[in-house]
Protein backbone atom coordinates (compact mmCIF):
# COMPACT_ATOMS: atom_id res chain seq x y z
CA UNK A 1 0.00 0.00 0.00
CA UNK A 2 1.29 3.15 -1.07
CA UNK A 3 1.86 6.57 1.89
CA UNK A 4 -0.88 8.69 0.39
CA UNK A 5 -3.35 5.39 1.17
CA UNK A 6 -2.71 4.73 4.29
CA UNK A 7 -2.65 8.72 5.26
CA UNK A 8 -6.23 8.40 3.44
CA UNK A 9 -7.02 5.43 5.35
CA UNK A 10 -5.87 6.54 8.47
CA UNK A 11 -8.45 9.78 8.29
CA UNK A 12 -11.14 8.20 8.23
CA UNK A 13 -9.64 5.12 10.14
CA UNK A 14 -8.12 6.95 13.32
CA UNK A 15 -8.35 4.05 15.56
CA UNK A 16 -6.64 2.18 12.70
CA UNK A 17 -8.97 -0.50 13.12
CA UNK A 18 -7.25 -1.43 9.56
CA UNK A 19 -4.78 -2.50 10.97
CA UNK A 20 -6.46 -5.69 12.24
CA UNK A 21 -8.65 -6.66 8.95
CA UNK A 22 -5.04 -6.97 7.74
CA UNK A 23 -3.91 -10.11 10.48
CA UNK A 24 -7.58 -11.43 9.89
CA UNK A 25 -6.29 -14.47 7.90
CA UNK A 26 -3.36 -15.34 10.34
CA UNK A 27 -6.10 -14.12 13.42
CA UNK A 28 -8.30 -16.79 11.30
CA UNK A 29 -5.28 -19.08 11.09
CA UNK A 30 -4.29 -18.87 15.10
CA UNK A 31 -8.13 -19.34 16.06
CA UNK A 32 -9.03 -22.21 14.24
CA UNK A 33 -5.93 -24.13 15.28
CA UNK A 34 -5.90 -23.16 18.89
CA UNK A 35 -6.20 -26.67 20.53
CA UNK A 36 -9.90 -26.76 22.06
CA UNK A 37 -11.83 -29.49 24.18
CA UNK A 38 -14.75 -30.94 22.31
CA UNK A 39 -18.24 -30.19 22.09
CA UNK A 40 -19.78 -33.57 22.70
CA UNK A 41 -23.49 -33.27 21.37
CA UNK A 42 -24.35 -36.45 21.86
CA UNK A 43 -28.33 -36.77 22.32
CA UNK A 44 -28.67 -33.17 21.32
CA UNK A 45 -32.00 -32.61 19.28
CA UNK A 46 -31.67 -29.22 19.36
CA UNK A 47 -29.37 -25.84 19.26
CA UNK A 48 -29.96 -22.19 20.22
CA UNK A 49 -27.25 -20.33 19.52
CA UNK A 50 -28.16 -16.81 21.00
CA UNK A 51 -26.02 -12.91 20.38
CA UNK A 52 -26.98 -9.80 20.26
CA UNK A 53 -24.83 -7.11 17.42
CA UNK A 54 -21.96 -9.11 16.07
CA UNK A 55 -22.61 -12.05 18.07
CA UNK A 56 -25.63 -12.23 16.18
CA UNK A 57 -24.53 -12.19 12.97
CA UNK A 58 -21.92 -15.24 14.11
CA UNK A 59 -25.17 -16.98 15.73
CA UNK A 60 -26.46 -16.51 11.54
CA UNK A 61 -22.91 -18.00 10.17
CA UNK A 62 -23.82 -20.97 12.71
CA UNK A 63 -27.53 -21.36 11.24
CA UNK A 64 -26.37 -21.42 7.59
CA UNK A 65 -23.81 -24.20 8.60
CA UNK A 66 -26.09 -26.03 10.71
CA UNK A 67 -29.46 -25.45 8.19
CA UNK A 68 -27.03 -28.75 6.09
CA UNK A 69 -28.17 -31.02 8.88
CA UNK A 70 -31.47 -32.38 10.30
CA UNK A 71 -30.96 -30.45 13.79
CA UNK A 72 -33.51 -28.55 14.78
CA UNK A 73 -31.42 -24.60 14.89
CA UNK A 74 -32.82 -21.12 17.03
CA UNK A 75 -31.55 -17.91 16.83
CA UNK A 76 -32.10 -16.01 19.54
CA UNK A 77 -31.69 -12.02 19.62
CA UNK A 78 -33.13 -11.00 22.97
CA UNK A 79 -33.97 -12.12 26.37
CA UNK A 80 -35.97 -15.19 26.31
CA UNK A 81 -34.87 -18.99 25.05
CA UNK A 82 -37.79 -20.87 22.83
CA UNK A 83 -40.54 -22.62 24.77
CA UNK A 84 -38.92 -25.63 23.07
CA UNK A 85 -35.73 -25.68 24.73
CA UNK A 86 -35.42 -28.52 27.23
CA UNK A 87 -32.67 -31.44 28.55
CA UNK A 88 -32.09 -32.25 24.75
CA UNK A 89 -30.97 -28.76 23.79
CA UNK A 90 -27.52 -27.02 23.24
CA UNK A 91 -27.80 -23.30 23.77
CA UNK A 92 -24.55 -21.97 22.76
CA UNK A 93 -24.40 -17.52 23.69
CA UNK A 94 -21.72 -15.85 22.20
CA UNK A 95 -21.15 -12.17 23.78
CA UNK A 96 -17.78 -10.96 23.40
CA UNK A 97 -17.83 -8.73 26.41
CA UNK A 98 -18.79 -11.33 28.07
CA UNK A 99 -21.22 -8.86 29.54
CA UNK A 100 -24.28 -8.65 27.04
CA UNK A 101 -27.86 -9.00 29.49
CA UNK A 102 -29.48 -10.07 27.11
CA UNK A 103 -27.14 -13.09 25.98
CA UNK A 104 -26.44 -13.47 29.90
CA UNK A 105 -30.51 -13.84 30.57
CA UNK A 106 -30.11 -17.05 28.16
CA UNK A 107 -27.38 -18.39 29.61
CA UNK A 108 -28.84 -18.38 32.87
CA UNK A 109 -32.30 -19.39 31.71
CA UNK A 110 -30.55 -22.54 29.55
CA UNK A 111 -29.12 -23.40 33.41
CA UNK A 112 -32.32 -22.85 34.86
CA UNK A 113 -33.74 -25.64 33.09
CA UNK A 114 -30.61 -27.91 32.71
CA UNK A 115 -30.16 -27.85 28.61
CA UNK A 116 -26.63 -28.26 27.91
CA UNK A 117 -24.56 -25.06 27.70
CA UNK A 118 -21.48 -23.36 25.72
CA UNK A 119 -20.45 -19.81 26.18
CA UNK A 120 -18.01 -18.08 23.74
CA UNK A 121 -16.63 -14.31 25.13
CA UNK A 122 -13.49 -12.86 26.61
CA UNK A 123 -14.82 -13.17 29.93
CA UNK A 124 -17.08 -10.96 31.96
CA UNK A 125 -20.21 -11.63 33.70
CA UNK A 126 -20.51 -14.92 31.98
CA UNK A 127 -17.08 -16.21 32.65
CA UNK A 128 -17.86 -15.58 36.17
CA UNK A 129 -21.38 -17.60 35.58
CA UNK A 130 -20.07 -20.25 33.34
CA UNK A 131 -16.94 -20.82 35.91
CA UNK A 132 -19.14 -20.67 38.85
CA UNK A 133 -22.08 -22.80 37.69
CA UNK A 134 -19.26 -25.41 35.97
CA UNK A 135 -20.60 -24.54 32.43
CA UNK A 136 -18.40 -25.07 29.65
CA UNK A 137 -16.52 -21.98 28.95
CA UNK A 138 -14.82 -20.76 25.77
CA UNK A 139 -12.38 -17.55 25.97
CA UNK A 140 -11.88 -16.30 22.45
CA UNK A 141 -9.60 -13.09 22.70
CA UNK A 142 -10.66 -10.04 22.07
CA UNK A 143 -8.99 -7.74 19.12
CA UNK A 144 -8.95 -3.47 19.56
CA UNK A 145 -12.54 -4.13 19.69
CA UNK A 146 -16.01 -6.36 19.05
CA UNK A 147 -15.95 -5.77 15.33
CA UNK A 148 -12.56 -6.39 14.45
CA UNK A 149 -12.31 -9.88 16.89
CA UNK A 150 -15.16 -11.39 14.59
CA UNK A 151 -12.72 -13.07 12.71
CA UNK A 152 -11.42 -14.53 16.42
CA UNK A 153 -14.73 -15.53 17.38
CA UNK A 154 -15.57 -16.68 13.98
CA UNK A 155 -12.78 -19.20 13.26
CA UNK A 156 -12.81 -20.37 17.19
CA UNK A 157 -16.20 -21.42 16.71
CA UNK A 158 -15.63 -23.35 13.80
CA UNK A 159 -13.04 -25.30 14.76
CA UNK A 160 -15.38 -26.61 17.58
CA UNK A 161 -18.06 -27.60 14.95
CA UNK A 162 -15.35 -29.11 13.03
CA UNK A 163 -13.71 -31.51 15.71
CA UNK A 164 -17.71 -32.01 17.38
CA UNK A 165 -18.24 -35.47 18.88
CA UNK A 166 -21.38 -35.65 16.25
CA UNK A 167 -23.73 -38.18 17.16
CA UNK A 168 -26.76 -36.19 17.76
CA UNK A 169 -29.90 -37.14 16.68
CA UNK A 170 -30.05 -36.38 12.86
CA UNK A 171 -26.75 -35.35 12.13
CA UNK A 172 -25.54 -37.85 9.50
CA UNK A 173 -25.00 -35.42 7.05
CA UNK A 174 -23.27 -33.19 9.22
CA UNK A 175 -18.82 -32.86 8.89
Amino acid sequence: MNPSSISTIEKYDSQKMYKIYDKWPDIARESFETEQKTIDIVNVEHIVFAGMGGSGALSDLMFSIFSKTGIHIDIVKGYLLPKTVNSKTLVVTISVSGDTVETLNILKSAHKIKSRVISFSNGGKIEKYCKKNKLEFRKVPIYHSPRASFASFLYTMLKHVYTMSCTCVACDTFV
